[in-house]
């Protein structure tokens, strides 16, 4: 049984095993391709020469072990498992086989390209075992190029059940290609057919090509976390997917848990500030800070089911600021800590507003752990991992509440004091006061309700971009009004 949840989209698909997944694409006339697999022997391509009719599917099948038999055929890379080298795999193996087939059966053949190239468990057990996989295809006779890329963290003890599993995900990237393209959604439900995700975990994902002209990568990256088939995406500001590891692997991390909805001069100074402090600590590589901003998937979900309108115009909002976006289903900080330091053991920090800070330390939010909220922080603060306080301004009394001042609940001050004088918590004090009065729920409210005093509230691209795509909720406003606040600013 997989651990995945319910599917939650509404189309049915048969269930199949791998060997009918396997034999109905040997069946089918239609396609014909190469199998390049590098890393863990050719365990995509077994599965179709043993279930028979193979030779009506595989115009070859090849593995180069050899770093220099593999850089003769494929160029040189820095990395041999990276999307790189998938990627010129791919581009050779199909282009091979255009030229060679495509003016004797072009006409009633559609060509493809399956390539993996994987680092599975090694003899003494001691390497990080992922892979990258992916298809270039033609869905139909003559016609463009269409692709998906994918990488994968096997999660199996024995090299032997890696391979197996290997096999099988190789195999369902295959069937979803060739008969599940015209609905992506399903394609990604279908990636871990006849597996778990204690087995397997896929990180990313990438449609490409004619056939997913219409496909949002990040919609996708969003539905891979909704599916269950990994606990974290993310996406770059300009809508590229990207992996975790390859973006993270040895920096120092910053990250910053929002709704983002919308975007504003709070949230831009809150990551300013735990930047400019994150810098200058001795040991933090400055000029390889990744920044992060994190929306959690309790937080898309909190009105009952996702709006993928609104994740998008948060998602565009983040990139007009040029910021990298990471979906997780962490919402707890210590499962959070721990997925980021998967890939690296350089410095991590998280930057919160008081009321969140203060919220970290409700200890009911801890009732599922046998040790509580102890166990819990120990999780949190285990690695190098340092918490930075933003201010809280306290709209009625004008009391800027911090961590000197910051009352916890009963029994848990001595603990808070602890972590303080640790340096595990940290208070920002390169704020900018004159934001300390912007919320993004009341921004939201003025958007909402037309109250064209929420443009000095968020940054200026910000404003622009949601004015002019209305997002948000956001209408049409009056001109003169619009410039009477530019003006004039905000009451707060």
């Amino acid at each position: 049984m997989s651990t995945r949840p319910e599917n939650p989209f509404d189309d049915k698909r048969p269930s199949l095993t791998t060997n009918q997944k396997a034999l109905k694409i040997n069946l089918d006339p239609l396609r014909y391709g190469t199998f390049a697999e590098i890393g863990a022997g050719q365990e995509v391509a077994r599965w179709f020469f043993k279930v028979g009719a193979a030779a009506g599917t595989i115009s070859k099948s090849i593995s180069a072990y050899d770093m220099a038999v593999s850089d003769a055929i494929y160029g040189r890379c820095k990395r041999y498992v990276s999307r790189e080298r998938l990627q010129s795999m791919l581009d050779h193996e199909h282009h091979l086989n255009l030229e060679r087939l495509r003016a004797a059966r072009g006409d009633k053949t559609a060509f493809f390209a399956f390539a993996d190239t994987v680092a599975a468990r090694n003899f003494q057990g001691t390497n990080e075992c992922h892979g990258w996989m992916g298809i270039k295809f033609q869905a139909h006779p003559r016609d463009e190029d269409s692709q998906i890329l994918i990488h994968v963290r096997m999660r199996d003890k024995e090299n032997s059940a890696q391979q197996e599993a290997l096999g099988i995900v190789g195999v369902n990237l295959l069937y979803a290609a060739f008969f599940l393209h015209h609905k992506p959604e399903q394609m990604l439900e279908s990636l871990l057919d006849n597996l778990t995700t204690k087995r397997l975990e896929i990180d990313m994902v990438e449609f490409s090509g004619i056939e997913f002209r219409h496909v949002d990568n990040r919609v996708m990256s969003l539905r891979l976390v909704q599916l269950g088939l990994s606990g974290a995406a993310m996406f770059g500001p300009n809508g590229e997917v990207l992996q975790p590891s390859e973006l993270l692997r040895k920096r120092p991390i910053l990250v910053e848990r929002g709704s983002f909805r919308p975007v504003t001069k709070v949230n831009m100074d809150m990551v300013r500030c735990a930047h400019e402090r994150f810098a200058v600590e001795p040991e933090v590589k400055t000029d390889e800070v990744v920044e992060l901003m994190e929306i959690t998937m309790r937080n898309l979900l909190s009105a009952g089911e996702i709006d993928l309108g609104d994740f998008l115009a948060r998602a565009d909002a983040l990139g007009a600021v040029g910021k990298t976006v990471l979906i997780s289903d962490y919402f707890e900080y210590y499962r959070l800590a721990a997925y980021l330091t998967r890939y690296t053991e350089e410095p991590i920090a998280v930057t919160m507003g008081m009321a969140s800070l203060m919220e970290l330390f409700t200890e009911e939010y801890y009732k599922e752990l046998e040790g509580g909220i102890l166990e819990a922080f120990g999780r949190l603060f285990t690695k190098d991992l340092r918490i930075y306080a933003y201010p809280l301004k306290d709209a009625a009394t004008g009391q800027i509440k911090t961590v000197e001042n910051a009352e916890m609940p009963a029994g848990l001050q001595h603990l808070f004091l602890h972590l303080v004088s640790r340096g595990r918590i940290k208070q920002l004090d390169n704020y900018d006061e004159s934001v300390l009065h912007i919320f993004s729920r009341d921004v939201l409210k003025r958007i909402k309700e037309n109250d064209v005093s929420w443009e000095a509230m968020v940054p200026a691209e910000i404003a622009e971009m949601i004015k002019c795509r209305q997002l948000f909720g956001c209408r049409e406003a009056d001109p003169d009004l619009s410039a009477l606040a530019a003006t004039q600013g905000t009451n707060g």
